[in-house]
Order: structure tokens, then sequence, then C-alpha cells
């Protein structure tokens, strides 16, 4: 596996760049979801609806991955592949290994 150097690459834009204030405030929201699954389960909540929320958690965690994976595949992916080289295969090779993993999760 290649290590990349992140200080190196600072100044790549990523993919979801453009994006970027509106997946912070997905998360913040999702977040906010998570800390009143916390009280839910401090409270006895009944299990049924802590369940029913943690579904809504997890399709809102998937919304934002789905986005994330649309941005690399667009931006990051299509400029490998453009730019050519051994670069192109890597890039490919990497987004199929992530989408694998959220596939399985």
């Amino acid at each position: 596996m290649k290590v990349i150097d992140p200080i190196a690459y600072s100044w790549i834009m990523h993919g979801y760049t453009q994006d970027k204030d509106a997946y912070l405030k997905r998360l913040r929201r999702i977040e906010g979801q998570v800390r009143g699954l916390q009280r839910m389960v401090e409270n006895d909540t009944y299990c049924i609806d802590i369940l029913t929320q943690v579904s809504a958690v997890t399709r809102a965690l998937q919304a934002v991955a789905l986005g994330l994976v649309e941005d690399h595949l667009g931006h990051c992916v299509a400029q490998a592949i453009e730019e050519g080289g051994p670069e192109a295969s890597d890039k490919v090779k990497e987004a199929s290994e992530a989408i694998a993993r959220l596939v399985r999760s």
C-alpha cells in the first residue's frame, strides 16, 4: 500500500471541497442525533424507539458517504484518469476498495 505524505499533498483540492460547508452541517446534525440517542438510553427509552433513531442516523451517514464517493469519483478519480499514468489505476483501485468497504458496512 502506498503511503501518502498528508503535508506534501495538503495543497490539493479534494472533491468535496466545494460542498465542505454542507458536509459539515450534515455531520453536525448527525452528531446531534447521536447525542440524542445517548439521552434516550440514559432515560431508558423504549428499545424500538432507540432502534428507529439508530436507523435514521445510519441512513444519514450513508447519505454523507455516498456524496463523498460521488465527489471523489467526479473529481479525484476523473482528474487522475485525465492525467493518466499509474496513478490513474491506483485511484480507481482505491475508489473500488472504498466502495467495497461501504457495501460491507
